[in-house]
């Protein structure tokens, strides 16, 4: 069966376009909710947003989608999708939902599901929904329509778990950090869960309106929290994305550190500690060639999946391993969490530059990154990477990079771009393959 309705990380698009409209996301809480209906206990669903102006539609959508075959609903407002997904867990849900496009601008939303033990659906869950919402619903009896309400305490219950991720003696009395929340659902419980710790916190990006979400801040767009750290003498700086679940890092001199140095620094201290397991980490194939030299350095292996953080969480399940990510700023710690969080990893890395004494442009270099260069080819239709040309020119870069350096090509998820992505000792040999690359691309779309 062809996927129509979800990607990568469950359901995103333009909102009131094509599969991101409130009729659509009322019929995906109808067929998600009578899927999990098993059962004669009173059902319920935790629905959490990020700050987008269509959060309100999309959540009264579901609502009504969900409350129609038989469901109650807890609503949070605004929280990180890691705090959903644990409250899922906690309030012993059904079902956990996040409305959030995650790092895309505010006219995109998405719906992220989790089941009842806090994990994001299985394909085969996402199959079994998609069929549903090919047919009519099973619309309960009035007596059994489902009701709906707000909780007060979300935010509370989340900050507690956040701080309890680090040990209890742990103080950051000493540290000044600047947060950017990128004017989303972290805009409220990351900077008090750094405060609460005892550091002086700047915050940026906490005037959320419904439109700036991911504007000029946040994870994606870190010039402004470079310019904070550095302006305000900061010890580090701290950005998460549109819906908390990704940290890219900046050091003291205005530095930007991804998430393979954020995931070499905690493996590497939790390998110390003897509480790191699985024998390595795992990321995607996007991760620098870098970062496994170090691991391999370590006696440790980093295994490889496919681009996004779903497929990192399946293959750590499998392995039995505590530590996974990606480049782009997801850190996954199965000890703390059942998906990223952008905040609690924040908080262990602040608890390592108080334990290490050391500055953060020490701490976070953890390895030389091997030369490596990503660019995006927008198409509008059409399967590119499937034109003769463009296989020639991706089967010719890879003979030439061949036992130096990795090539990864692959249509994204999330939005109409094709990712081109080369690495190698050689700069230069890899700016020119990648460009050789987007050019076939191009002549194709």
């Amino acid at each position: 069966m062809t996927r129509k309705f979800f990607g990568t990380d469950g359901i995103r698009g333009r909102t009131n376009q094509g599969i991101m409209t409130a009729s659509i996301a009322m019929r995906v809480g109808q067929a998600a909710g009578a899927h999990f209906v098993r059962g004669t206990h009173r059902h319920r669903v935790v629905i959490g947003k990020d700050t987008r102006l269509s959060g309100y539609m999309m959540e009264s959508a579901l609502v009504a989608g969900f409350t129609s075959v038989g469901m109650d609903v807890i609503m949070t407002g605004p929280l990180p999708t890691p705090a959903i997904a644990m409250l899922t867990r906690g309030m012993r849900a059904d079902l956990g939902v996040m409305i959030s496009a995650s790092h895309n601008p505010y006219e995109d939303n998405g719906i992220k599901l989790f089941g009842p033990d806090g994990f994001k659906l299985s394909d085969e869950t996402e199959m079994a929904i998609e069929a549903l919402l090919e047919q009519e619903p099973n619309l309960v009896e009035p007596a059994k329509i489902g009701r709906a309400r707000r909780i007060e305490d979300a935010r509370g219950r989340y900050i507690h778990a956040v701080k309890e991720s680090v040990s209890d003696e742990t103080r950051f009395d000493d540290l000044k950090v600047v947060v950017d929340c990128a004017n989303g659902a972290a805009y409220q419980v990351a900077p008090a869960a750094i405060w609460e710790m005892g550091a002086e916190v700047i915050s940026l990006g906490v005037e959320p309106n419904g439109t700036n979400i991911n504007d000029g801040v946040g994870s994606t767009s870190i010039a402004a929290l470079q310019a904070k750290v550095v302006s305000e003498g900061a010890d580090i700086g701290i950005a998460l994305d549109g819906d908390a679940d990704r940290l890219l890092v900046v050091d003291e001199k205005g530095r930007a550190v991804d998430g393979d140095q954020i995931m070499a620094l905690i493996a590497g201290r939790m390998l110390e500690k003897g509480t790191l397991t699985g024998g390595g980490v795992v990321a995607t194939v996007m991760s620098n060639l870098g970062l496994e030299r170090h691991l391999i350095g370590l006696g440790l292996t980093l295994e490889r999946t496919k681009v996004g953080d779903r497929y990192v969480l399946e293959r750590m399940k499998q392995g039995g391993f505590n530590v996974g990510g990606e480049q782009s700023g997801h850190m996954i710690l199965l000890d703390h969490a059942t998906t990223g969080d952008g905040t609690i990893a924040a908080m262990r890395i602040l608890a390592s530059l108080v334990r290490s004494g050391r500055p953060a442009s020490e701490l976070l270099h953890q390895f030389d990154p091997v030369p490596q260069l990503l660019k995006n080819v927008r198409y509008s239709g059409g399967a590119p990477l499937e034109a003769a040309p463009v296989k020639a020119a991706i089967a010719a870069a890879e003979a030439e990079l061949a036992g130096n350096g990795r090539l990864v090509i692959r249509a994204s998820g999330t939005e109409p771009v094709i990712r081109v992505m080369a690495e190698g000792d050689d700069a230069a040999q890899v700016e020119r393959l990648v460009d050789h690359i987007c050019d076939a691309v191009k002549e194709a779309v």
